[in-house]
């Protein structure tokens, strides 16, 4: 019985490249099992500066390759000239991705903020209309060849690249009021984007209000729900020192209650599946899951969430059963 038959809302999951060659294989059997599940796409990210520029094309490609599921390229603006943003979009065009997320881009590691150099590119709406433009000029538009005229091509208008933006439920670290994040939202829509997906959030109202707000402001566009399932307290604390969100006290008295490894990971399965169900039932468009290049820890959140079939479990082995932490 497939696992696809029975999904009752689109799904798509998050991943990185590998840090070394090494983490390859892992990282393809990941793919394998994620695109199993039919999700609407499998979005790799990109390195501050495009410091994995070449590994993350290398897992798109492969996602290209061997499965059916879109790939999606993270983009950031950090660092880039416009020169070197519209290169590498263009590569990646040429490569056959056709689906991006805008980023304007943290800094990296161990480098303040206000050291670091932007680039020509400020926000990710500019970045949103490079990828367009790039696009347009390199591909304005298709030909197809005319059935029983040779020589003879029949002009059609070009596939548009799809462009997603991030949204920010419980505002951008950089943000000064909770307009800020709605009226960036909006200028990335004007700019070309065609869906938004939320940064991570522990509470289904942090995301069922914001999207009740944006909509209220005029924001059109899909925006889909990001969860992490968090399995350790090591995990949640290195999350919360990437993102700035606020200790979810529950769920970080839960962890901490749990005396082992085993413990901890039910608890954030079902932590992340019960957001899901809520976030499902407040009308979310689909559910997006930062898998952290872990298949099971995702798939087991929809299991429980009810959003792909339980008899579509893993053959999983002993070597699998390592939680990633």
């Amino acid at each position: 019985m497939s696992s696809i038959a029975h999904r009752t809302v689109p799904v798509s999951f998050e991943i990185y490249p590998p840090r070394t060659p090494e983490g390859l294989p892992a990282l393809h059997e990941t793919i394998r099992r994620l695109a199993a599940v039919g999700p609407d796409f499998i979005s790799v990210t990109f390195g501050a500066g495009g410091s994995t520029r070449d590994r993350s094309l290398e897992v798109l490609t492969h996602i290209l390759r061997t499965t059916s599921v879109p790939p999606l390229a993270h983009l950031t603006c950090v660092g880039s000239t416009y020169v070197d943003a519209a290169a590498i979009i263009r590569e990646f065009l040429d490569a056959g991705i056709t689906r991006f997320l805008a980023l304007r881009g943290d800094p990296p590691a161990g480098v303040r903020e206000e050291d670091v150099f932007l680039g020509d590119l400020e926000s990710a709406a500019q970045l949103a209309q490079l990828i367009g433009r790039v696009q347009a000029e390199r591909a304005p538009y298709t030909e197809a060849p005319v059935p029983g005229a040779p020589d003879a091509v029949r002009l059609a208008a070009r596939e548009r690249v799809q462009v997603a933006v991030a949204a920010f439920p419980n505002g951008h670290p950089r943000a000064v009021s909770e307009h800020d994040d709605i009226d960036a939202l909006l200028a990335k829509q004007a700019a070309g984007a065609t869906l938004a997906i939320t940064q991570l959030f522990f509470h289904a109202d942090d995301y069922l209000g914001f999207v009740e707000r944006a909509r209220a402001a005029g924001v059109t566009m899909p925006i889909l729900p990001g969860i992490m399932p968090i399995v350790s307290p090591t995990r949640l604390r290195r999350v919360l020192e990437l993102t700035g969100e606020p200790v979810p006290a529950g769920l970080a008295r839960a962890l901490d209650a749990e005396p082992t490894a085993d413990g901890q990971r039910e608890v954030g399965l079902a932590h992340a599946s019960a957001l899901v169900r809520a976030v499902r039932d407040g009308g979310a468009p689909g559910i997006h899951l930062y898998a952290f290049n872990n298949h099971r820890n995702v798939l087991a959140v929809l299991r429980e969430a009810g959003i792909v079939a339980t008899d579509a479990r893993e053959n999983t082995d002993t070597r699998e059963k390592e939680i990633i932490r």
